[in-house]
């Protein structure tokens, strides 16, 4: 599959642009978070069951908040990310609060390179992340490769629906399939929409049979998926607070699956 020239040096830019302003938003309310409040929703909780003495190796993990969180619930993390920025400052966070985890900055592609032989009880992944790979092969054979036996992917992530409308929600604008690079010049950010930045980013669709396929093709046992007709987080246009604290999003009402959970076992 073609991926788009440069696309890691755009996306790494984008995030280090994105990392000062996320830390101080009110989105990821990280003076919060220092208190002792956890970043992980029950979505995820639930999934991940008791963690206490597991390893984890927490994929795309930004600043580090969830891998935090699981350090805080006593699984030995160890969290990756592209952008050397949101490492820095993960580093930052586990040093200044005293909750020991390990940060890796590379391209999730690489990461063999600098984790050669480890493998975990849990590869955890949430929220926004598949759509930074350009082809899903790779990502499964990825997982596939770190998880001991019996161990266990758990991914949150946003449903391919929301992603084929534009922005504003008021027109399909792309395929639910991956049908290659989709280019865009971002204004603001998720955790910010009026925030003063202006990046470009690439990211690609992917469809749920091709999250899912890939994952059996890599040999994994799917043992859980569902959807929600809901987001933990209000990080999209229009979107409509309900009353148990979660978010739907106006044009698309409870008519649209907006997150989806997937669990899968390697034998």
């Amino acid at each position: 599959m073609s991926t788009a020239p440069d696309y890691l040096a755009l996306n790494r830019a984008l995030w280090n642009a994105r990392t000062g302003l996320h830390l101080t938003s009110e989105f990821y309310a990280v003076e919060a978070f220092k208190a002792g409040k956890s970043s992980l929703n029950g979505i995820e909780l639930a999934l991940l069951g008791d963690v206490a003495g597991q390893r984890v190796l927490h994929l795309q993990c930004h600043f580090g908040q969830d891998s935090l969180s699981l350090a805080r619930l006593g699984a030995v993390v160890t969290g990756v990310d592209l952008s050397d920025a949101a490492i820095a400052a993960a580093r930052g966070l586990s040093a200044e609060l005293g909750v020991p985890a390990e940060f890796i900055c590379c391209d999730v592609h690489d990461l063999p390179l600098y984790l050669p032989g480890a493998q975990f009880d849990v590869v955890y992944m949430s929220y926004g992340v598949l759509n930074w790979w350009p082809d899903l092969a790779p990502w499964a054979a990825l997982v596939q490769r770190y998880l001991r036996p019996g161990g266990r992917l758990v991914l949150v992530e946003f449903h391919p629906v929301v992603w084929m409308f534009d922005n504003d929600f008021q027109r399909l604008e792309y395929s639910y399939f991956n049908t290659g690079p989709i280019e865009e010049t971002e204004v603001g950010t998720y955790a910010d929409q009026d925030a003063d930045i202006t990046h470009q980013s690439v990211t690609w669709n992917h469809s749920l049979s091709e999250v899912i396929g890939s994952l059996l093709t890599a040999g994994l046992q799917l043992t859980h998926f569902a959807e929600y007709d809901y987001s933990p987080y209000n990080c999209f246009a229009h979107t409509v607070a309900q009353p148990d604290g979660t978010f739907r999003i106006g044009p698309l009402g409870d008519q649209a699956p907006l997150v989806y959970s997937v669990v899968a076992v390697k034998p």
